[in-house]
């Protein structure tokens, strides 16, 4: 598997051999490399999550786990006697990590894609109306393997949705066949139609057509009443932006609704002890509900079974041929 083939820290090459063993305090035997390309040694816990780092990966992986299933950082301190400030070292190794199995998910293509898009709104450090909180978080969800691609919290403005679209942009060019469905957010249409659109020369007098990019389809489900509404009413499901004349399948008004993703904030509200509402484990920063937010990412991806595919996210998508364990991510370079 690529994303656990061990290369140079430095150069990047894979051309490295084992020179020696040593012995560590905690960890039994480590192994030192020397590449062959540049005249350098290193451990094999370079540029991991494990460098630097004492305790023993079972007794990190139970702290982890604890605080992806809903326990609070003070809670978890307590429980495992472990400093805060040590646990959030180990949270924020795990952020870096993110960039790496992102930048590696997205260099696989894919034939047909299916995406949800959602956003939600808890409180940061005090009780303010929603359109002033910066704990609103935008969620891309793949539909029929439950990978999520984007898991980004901030304020609710055109700088938030256009970091997560430029994200959908790049998966769009790695599928052939791309349909994101959402409840009432206009938005994410009109973003993805600034990133990803075609012109369509088909050979007519004027000026040629702006549509979205052939293959891919964006569905809103206008919700709320419209009765007090002046003037042509929009209708229940609609395309925001004109679609390719080549872009040929049709979709269905029943798979338009975002029921993946409502269950998904369900879920997450129970989970995440930052994200929960009418406590006082809310987070104390945006800072901190993110590093928490790339935790459960990369646990819900790459580690834990959904319940529903009785497979792990990265398998059911085609990413990875099976399931990694702890181990192994822990031992994945970081750079």
């Amino acid at each position: 598997m690529e994303l656990l083939r061990r290369k140079c820290p430095v150069c990047h090459s894979a051309d490295i051999r084992y020179h020696s063993l040593y012995a560590t305090k905690n960890h039994g035997g480590r192994v030192i490399y020397k590449c062959d390309t540049c005249p350098v040694y290193f451990s094999e816990t370079k540029k991991t999550l494990m460098e630097g780092l004492k305790t023993p990966v079972s007794v990190i992986w139970q702290v982890i786990k604890a605080r992806t299933e809903g326990m609070g950082l003070n809670a978890a301190a307590r429980t495992f006697n472990k400093a805060k400030n040590t646990i959030l070292a180990w949270e924020s190794k795990f952020t870096e990590l993110h960039q790496v199995l992102f930048l590696y998910a997205l260099v696989h293509e894919f034939f047909v894609s299916v995406i949800e898009g959602d956003e939600a709104y808890t409180k940061v450090q005090k009780n303010v109306p929603p359109d002033q909180s910066p704990g609103w978080t935008i969620f891309l969800m793949d539909r029929a393997s439950r990978f999520i691609w984007e898991l980004e919290c901030g304020k609710k403005d055109r700088k938030l949705f256009q970091k997560a679209i430029k994200s959908l942009g790049r998966i769009a060019r790695q599928t052939h066949d791309l349909s994101i469905f959402t409840d009432g957010e206009r938005r994410y249409g009109n973003l993805l139609f600034e990133i990803c659109h075609e012109l369509v020369n088909n050979g007519k007098p004027g000026r040629p057509k702006k549509t979205f990019k052939r293959g891919v389809h964006v569905r809103v489900k206008n919700k709320g009443s419209q009765a007090h509404k002046k003037g042509r009413k929009r209708p229940k499901y609609q395309s925001p932006w004109r679609e390719h004349p080549e872009t040929f399948r049709t979709i269905a008004e029943t798979d338009i609704h975002a029921n993946h993703a409502e269950a998904f904030w369900s879920a997450l509200r129970r989970k995440c002890a930052t994200f929960r509402r009418k406590t006082n484990t809310y987070a104390k920063a945006t800072t901190g509900l993110q590093r928490l937010l790339r935790v459960y990412w990369v646990v819900h991806n790459f580690l834990r079974v959904h319940f529903t595919i009785r497979e792990v996210p990265a398998v059911a998508l085609g990413i990875l041929e099976r399931r990694l364990s702890v181990h192994e991510i822990f031992q994945i370079q970081i750079a």
